[in-house]
């Protein structure tokens, strides 16, 4: 069991599943530093006042992983004086569009034929895995600016979940953070007050049911057996962290040497 840490979650509005990852232990005794590795949800509606407490951070970078489909869907984020933004998407524009007016027309028939009988959790399985292979050279561009200056940051896409929570997996791996540290984080996004609220366009009274509710279910979980998929992937087509990041990443160990110490105390 990892150690408990202590709160530093604020109460912000418009933006769910926002936390400071600070205090994630490492391997070899250190711990992440509290105040430079944020992560959330999409910024889009963001109020004056979350606006105003993202701004106190002293961000130097907010790493948008959403895709175009995502930003028409929820809008672009809010602005934060002198803050560069980076939109990164992990996924392809066009990747699920109809899908997702699928979830949001609430067709029951459409969504027992792709979900039902554990087609839905596959379905993000084979995601996770897809863009630990395929995604390699944003997660490498992400390494490489935390090693640079892009700190302190906050990374987020729709939910904060999986595309968030897959880059700041990958960060966590290469700083050196104990595995079960790195799931018990990802797991904080089943809370709640943070899961990602889909909007619905059906009327009809199937549009959330309970049946359709539990179909979906998969989507907006964050499961062990998702992220271990990813840590899998890693052995499985690399051999381990350490030639996932050498060779798939291009993370030199002088660039992860200065990450670790921007990002650990």
């Amino acid at each position: 069991m990892t150690q408990q840490i202590p709160s530093t979650e604020p109460e912000l509005t418009g933006v769910r599943n926002f936390r400071d990852v600070g205090g994630l232990p490492t391997v070899d005794g250190r711990r992440v530093r509290y105040g430079v590795l944020f992560r959330s949800g999409h910024l889009a509606h963001a109020t004056a006042e979350d606006a105003a407490f993202l701004s106190s951070l002293g961000l130097h970078t907010v790493f948008d992983f959403r895709n175009a489909a995502d930003q028409r869907l929820e809008g672009p984020d809010v602005a934060l004086p002198g803050v560069r933004n980076v939109n990164l998407p992990l996924s392809d524009p066009a990747d699920g569009a109809e899908f997702w007016k699928m979830v949001r027309d609430g067709d029951l028939e459409q969504l027992r034929s792709i979900l039902a009988d554990g087609k839905g959790a596959d379905r993000m399985i084979s995601s996770y895995r897809l863009i630990i292979k395929e995604r390699t050279a944003e997660h490498s561009r992400v390494l490489r600016s935390l090693a640079e200056d892009s700190v302190p940051v906050l990374m987020h896409c729709a939910a904060g979940k999986d595309r968030a929570g897959l880059s700041v997996a990958v960060t966590l791996l290469a700083l050196g953070v104990e595995r079960d540290a790195i799931l018990e984080d990802y797991l904080k996004s089943n809370a709640k007050h943070r899961r990602y609220k889909v909007q619905r366009s059906g009327s009809s009274a199937s549009a959330y049911s309970p049946e359709v509710m539990e179909l979906l279910s998969p989507l907006f979980d964050a499961r062990e057996e998702y992220l271990s998929a990813a840590f899998e992937t890693v052995e499985e087509t690399w051999g381990g962290v350490e030639p996932y990041l050498e060779q798939a990443l291009g993370l030199t160990p002088e660039a992860r040497e200065r990450l670790r110490e921007r990002l650990l105390d």
